[in-house]
């Protein structure tokens, strides 16, 4: 794990033994359950730790994520941005949406061993969910690191965010691209471009487009499950 802790270092992220200790247990916990349920494709350790981990944390010091108090991420997959954000976090609570109850089981079992009590995990389609009054427009902070067009990506994750909060998407180096042409749907959905922050580490560049929730976002949204992916608002 000492590249984990030298980047930590370098982004200044705490890194303190015990903070370690638990990115090794998750990382363990993941790659063996990868080989009874399909999990992630990366089975390499340094890879994992760059790809996983390192990119999951990249919002530490945003201020939009620093001041939340909720934050939901939404299509987790294996736990990611979420969990390597819990660790680093036990001051907020987390909230991991996906689809497949399978990868949710292994998150609650890893987190619970682990010893991080701030990770609920909630199965579902984030089109049904966000249409659930106990989750819409109840968080501080959306995050997601999902594969889906911006436009897609935030019709799944603005009716989640409370007006004032924000929707923090990963993106990779089209993410210029994507804002500019989600324009019209984030203006439909309720949020705004705030700005897009890259960040730029010796073995990858990532962005990541911050996104201000200005409104309610209407109740028709998200439309019914399947939709958004095929009919994007455009």
């Amino acid at each position: 794990m000492e590249r984990l802790k030298n980047t930590f270092e370098e982004l200044h992220i705490p890194n303190d033994e015990e903070i370690l200790k638990q990115y090794e247990k998750y990382m363990e916990g993941i790659l063996n359950w990868n080989e009874k349920i399909n999990l992630t494709a990366i089975k390499e350790r340094e890879e994992f730790i760059t790809k996983h981990f390192i990119d999951s944390v990249l919002c530490y010091h945003f201020s939009e994520y620093v001041n939340a108090e909720s934050v939901v991420d939404v299509g987790t997959g294996a736990g990611f941005p979420g969990v390597p954000l819990a660790i680093l976090s036990p001051d907020k609570e987390f909230v991991l949406a996906d689809s497949l109850n399978k990868r949710l089981k292994v998150i609650d079992q890893l987190t619970e061993s682990i010893g991080i009590e701030n990770v609920t995990t909630v199965h579902g389609r984030a089109e049904e969910l966000a249409k659930n009054k106990k989750y819409r427009e109840k968080f501080d902070v959306c995050i997601s690191r999902a594969v889906a067009n911006m436009a897609v990506l935030a019709e799944y994750c603005l009716p989640f965010v409370r007006v004032g909060g924000y929707l923090l998407a990963y993106k990779g180096p089209d993410a210029k691209k994507e804002a500019e042409e989600a324009k019209k749907a984030l203006k439909i959905l309720g949020g705004k471009v705030k700005r897009i922050e890259a960040v730029n580490l010796a073995d990858f560049d990532h962005n990541i487009i911050v996104i201000e929730k200005i409104k309610e976002t209407p109740a028709k949204y998200p439309r019914k499950a399947g939709t958004p992916a095929k009919e994007p608002i455009n």
